[in-house]
């Protein structure tokens, strides 16, 4: 029988959703146990977040000081040894963080990963999206190997709460690189919910216009309590930062809401928000490509209807 270990994503000690999301693909592999591994300088507050989430059997604590900040080259060590006391897979959420981590585990095993697991036919056997999502792909993993993987987390639910494992603290002995360290972390600050996890996402074009019309956008998304997004013109012509760009190029999404303002709907734009739950699109161009996926189409300039879906929000 299968044994997970899932490798908790956190931040200023919180547990990001993308661990919930993890945690459903592991859940779907129909394993005897599965163990959700927290590294960090303090890892209390996120190990009792990961505790309470249904299906996990332990939440193992890893505390060192070199885990304060989550370095690929210090934290993958420590994995790979925690993987060789009889896990047969690793999962890792398919984030800048478990994109940058996962190949080091799984270097450090002898083993290929698995990158944007999207679906669980069995222990060793899975599904992932190739050429930007236009098709997908079924993958072998062998079975005598262990398993090291990246979850696409728009293509999972969060699992569910109400949890009770047991937290256990572990020692971990692995010789850690010296030539690698934190120097630092440089990171714009924002009220507003994370992109790749937020549930209500607004996003703005070449459409918009400027970067002084954004504002247009930032307005709607605080009405609504939504993360800002954009496309990649609109971050190439200078509108907003790279931090923004949601796209095939960009952060893929599956927001509950997602609002594309201004947005033509490239290829490249439509593969990051495919799992989206309702689309609502806004552009002057009834022959614009995002109305052939959107659920609700507005036709009309967005300096029009936006100031008057403001005000409907009251």
């Amino acid at each position: 029988m299968a044994k997970i270990l899932v490798v908790a994503e956190h931040l200023n000690g919180q547990l990001n959703a993308a661990t919930a999301k993890t945690l459903s693909a592991a859940l779907a592999v129909s394993a005897e146990s599965i163990d959700i591994v927290v590294l960090a300088a303090d890892p209390a507050a996120v190990a009792t977040q990961a505790a309470q989430l249904a299906g996990v059997a332990r939440v193992l604590t890893v505390t060192n000081a070199a885990n304060e900040h989550a370095v690929a080259q210090l934290l993958g060590p420590q994995i790979a040894q925690l993987a060789g006391q009889g896990y047969s897979h690793v999962f890792g959420p398919s984030t800048t963080f478990g994109k940058d981590l996962m190949p080091v585990v799984a270097a450090l095993l002898g083993v290929n990963q698995i990158s944007d697991l999207m679906s669980v036919e069995d222990a060793y056997t899975f599904k992932r999206p190739i050429y930007a999502g236009n098709a997908i792909i079924t993958v072998k993993a062998p079975a005598d190997q262990i398993v090291i993987a990246t979850v696409r987390s728009a293509s999972w639910p969060e699992a569910a709460a109400g949890g009770s494992a047991t937290v256990e603290a572990v020692t971990v002995d692995a010789a850690l690189p010296t030539h690698t360290r934190f120097v630092d972390l440089a990171a714009g600050s924002s009220d507003r919910p994370d992109l790749q996890s937020a549930k209500r996402v607004v996003s703005g074009g070449r459409g918009v216009g400027s970067a002084e019309n954004f504002q247009h956008i930032y307005s709607l998304a605080d009405k609504l309590g939504a993360a800002v997004g954009a496309s990649r013109a609109a971050v190439d012509a200078g509108y907003v930062p790279n931090e923004l760009q949601v796209g095939q190029t960009g952060k893929i999404i599956a927001p509950e809401l997602y609002v594309a303002i201004g947005i033509s709907g490239a290829i490249q734009h439509l593969t990051g928000i495919k799992d989206a739950g309702t689309i609502v699109a806004i552009n002057k161009d009834p022959e614009s490509p995002i109305f052939e996926i959107a659920d609700i189409g507005l036709v009309g300039d967005l300096f029009t209807l936006l100031p008057e879906l403001e005000q409907a929000l009251g």
